[in-house]
Parts: C-alpha cells; sequence; structure tokens
C-alpha cells in the first residue's frame, strides 16, 4: 500500500493553536525560533506540509515578505524543503548530518584556530573513537577503507596524491564506529582538519607518502581486531602531523627550526 498524502498543519485538527502571532525582535527569527520549537516538540514532524504562505501570514500576522524570510532561514537549516508545483509548498525534514556538520564547519572556519589546535584536538578525537571503530566496523566499512588505501597508493605512484584524500580516509574511519553524532562531529571537522593537513604538507612535503603506508597499516589492524596496534599506529600518524606544525610555526617565528 503506498503511502497517503502528506500530512498538512491546517487549522482543521488540534494544530489550529499552533502559530501565534508575533510582534517582538526580528520578526522573521521569531517564527523561525516557533518553528524550530514545533519541530523539537514533535508537534510538526518529517513530512508535514506548512500551512500555505498566505495562511502563515495570517497566523502570525506578519507580512509574506517575513514569511518568505524565515521559510529560507529553516531551509537553509535543513529544517524545511521548499517544493514547486501542483503538490509542492513547505515540508518538515529532518536535518542530516551533513548539513549539520556543514554549519558546525563553518562556525569553526571562522573561529581562530592552528593547524596546531587541530592536531591537538585530533590527538584526543581520532584515538578517542578507536575502540569503537576497531569493535564496530563492519565488512563493508573495511572494504571502503581498502579502496580508500589503494586509491591512495595509486595517487602516490601517479604524483596526484593529495591532502584532500587523506582527510577523506580520517572521516571514513570515524562513519566505521556507527554513531551518528561522532559522524557528525568529523563532518564538521573536515575543513580545519584539511588545514591542519595542508600546512603540515608545507612543513614536510614527503609527508604524505608516509602517511598513505600507515592508512594500510591501520586498516589492517582495524580488520584485526587490534586495538593495540592501532593506537599505536594512530599515535604516530598524528604525531608526527604535530611536529611538522610545531617545526613550522617555529620557523615563522624565528626564521629557524627548533
Amino acid at each position: 500500500m503506498g503511502a497517503g498524502p502528506p500530512r498538512e498543519a491546517t487549522g482543521d485538527k488540534s494544530t489550529a493553536d499552533l502559530f501565534r502571532p508575533v510582534s517582538v525582535g526580528r520578526i522573521s527569527e521569531v517564527i523561525v525560533e516557533q518553528m524550530r520549537a514545533l519541530i523539537r516538540e514533535g508537534k510538526l514532524v518529517p513530512g508535514d506540509r506548512l500551512p500555505s504562505e498566505r495562511s502563515l501570514c495570517e497566523r502570525f500576522g506578519v507580512s509574506r515578505v517575513t514569511v518568505r524570510e524565515a521559510l529560507r532561514v529553516l531551509e537553509a537549516g535543513g529544517l524545511v524543503e521548499i517544493r514547486v508545483g501542483a503538490r509542492g509548498g513547505a515540508f518538515v525534514t529532518k536535518p542530516s548530518s551533513g548539513r549539520v556538520g556543514e554549519g558546525l564547519a563553518e562556525l569553526m572556519t571562522l573561529a581562530p584556530m592552528t593547524g596546531g589546535d587541530v592536531t591537538e584536538a585530533r590527538m584526543i578525537f581520532e584515538l578517542g573513537i578507536l575502540p569503537l571503530v576497531v569493535e564496530r566496523s563492519t565488512e563493508e566499512d573495511i572494504a571502503e577503507l581498502r579502496a580508500l588505501v589503494e586509491q591512495g597508493l595509486d595517487a602516490l605512484e601517479g604524483g596526484s596524491y593529495s591532502m584532500a584524500m587523506s582527510a577523506q580516509f580520517h572521516v571514513r574511519v570515524a562513519s566505521s564506529t556507527h554513531n551518528p553524532a561522532i559522524e557528525m562531529l568529523v563532518q564538521s571537522f573536515h575543513g580545519p582538519l584539511l588545514m591542519s593537513l595542508h600546512q603540515a604538507q608545507v612543513a614536510a612535503p614527503l609527508m604524505g607518502a608516509r602517511g598513505a603506508h600507515e592508512h594500510y597499516e591501520l586498516v589492517e589492524a582495524i580488520e584485526g581486531r587490534d586495538l593495540e596496534r592501532a593506537r599505536a599506529i594512530m599515535t604516530r600518524h598524528l604525531q608526527r602531523t604535530a611536529d611538522r606544525l610545531t617545526e613550522q610555526a617555529d620557523v615563522e617565528k624565528t626564521g629557524e627550526p627548533t
């Protein structure tokens, strides 16, 4: 049996009083907060179609421009999807980890941080998730990690290895925890991670080759469920990046490596 038409949050049922007129602050922001609260409370759920713009204008007591601005903010946050056509409208959606991660990444990119700060955080985070990776990684996870390793080694031979490939590998390792909160965090960290890797590569252009081979060793340890070996490899891997970034910072300060 196919799914029925989407439920619409109209005034026909108990939803009549969901939307309240607003009159303080930046009006569109107040509308956005009302919508977010309704979604958090489960009064609006993914798949619900919001009332028409005209109806929302009447219920909130605002202009159509204000309603459209609020809907744009909700759409940018992944909470609402705007569809066009005869069956279009504004629909409540479930924000993906990727969308939320993008927002966190933007905030982190704007924050003042150095490559050293990022690597220090990676030492805590990436070593901390290894027990889950070793315990929960599936055959599919291992196969995909091996494929990324092979791509990296092939790229090394062809002279096209990049730090983006290294970052992709580390993101995929984190997803092997099968914990959506961890996946969201690592996606948000992708931009700063790439920044720190680029800085380390400037300090030591050949470190990518060593790192790619360590990726191979790490996958072997994960597949063998050998947590201690995985920790040793990851520690060595991250410590070398930290050392290169420290050397680079010293050169920038004094003109000489320490």
